[in-house]
């Protein structure tokens, strides 16, 4: 009997289970632009022995308006197909990225229907720090028949925010730094005005990781949450900039086994963008 993956395994782990058939290592680095680093010619140069590069950064909806969208189906089968992933292949996911891109990927793969689906804890630098063995170059690559995958669904438009507005029925929570949320200068990462959807909670995706980039153990998650005024009996919606930080928090309450979760998709990078949006700037809560 295949073991159930967890959802998030050890380096010792991956280690261990690195060359069973059906387990698929993915690269899912991303990084900002000012990070001035290439992804993928990171991969090119050292990577887990048999990975293959997601290349996350071009794993989009280009139709959508709202900016960075999570995929289609079909383009994230497609794109997980011509990697060689298999369909009901076990995925763990790591990343090289400070923004810890591969919770992104989690997100992206688990609300589509993938059903086995790990982060590697403290990616590849704790892979590296451990003198496990890399690999550099390209990995053979045999592509296969697309699974079945079906649109995203626990993710939140720009309506249905504006909505919440109104209901209060499910939390909203910021995964950004303290001084984008409720500063009101220049947002230093995407540009525009700082500021947060009016009622949204922050919690900083750091504060759910130890130093290390691995992740806090399930009581420190807890507390972490709950000071940031999390109501963990209540359905949460995570924001950023993007969408791709407010998934680390969404990964972390998911190790702490709360699942009424959702992402909004468009997050600041299309609420802030929108004149219309009511805004909420400044210290004041």
């Amino acid at each position: 009997m295949t073991e159930h993956l967890p959802p998030l395994v050890s380096t010792a782990w991956l280690a261990d289970h690195l060359d069973q058939a059906d387990v698929v290592v993915l690269d899912a680095s991303h990084h900002l632009p000012a990070a001035a680093r290439d992804a993928r010619a990171d991969f090119a140069s050292e990577h887990i022995p048999g990975a293959q590069f997601l290349d996350l950064a071009s794993l989009f909806d280009a139709t959508s308006p709202v900016p960075y969208a999570l995929p289609q189906p079909e383009q994230l089968a497609e794109r997980l197909a011509s990697l060689g992933v298999p369909p009901g292949a076990r995925i763990v996911l790591y990343d090289d990225s400070a923004i810890r891109s591969a919770a992104r990927a989690w997100f992206m793969l688990t609300t589509s229907g993938w059903a086995e689906v790990a982060i590697l804890d403290g990616g590849l630098a704790k892979w590296r720090s451990e003198a496990r063995p890399l690999a550099g170059g390209a990995t053979d690559i045999t592509a296969t028949t697309p699974a079945a995958l079906h649109a995203p669904r626990a993710v939140r438009s720009k309506a249905d925010m504006l909505a919440n507005l109104d209901t209060h029925a499910e939390q909203v929570l910021d995964a950004r730094s303290a001084d984008r949320v409720y500063g009101s200068g220049i947002d230093p990462v995407h540009g525009g005005q700082n500021g947060r959807i009016p009622g949204a909670l922050n919690l900083p995706f750091t504060e759910v990781l130890n130093p290390d980039g691995t992740y806090k153990a399930v009581p420190e998650l807890r507390a972490a949450f709950e000071r940031a005024g999390v109501d963990l009996a209540r359905p949460l919606v995570g924001t950023c900039g993007s969408g791709v930080t407010a998934s680390v928090l969404l990964f972390a309450l998911h190790l702490i086994g709360k699942d009424d979760t959702a992402l909004y998709d468009g997050s600041w990078s299309e609420w802030g963008a929108d004149p219309a949006t009511p805004k909420t700037h400044g210290p004041d809560a």
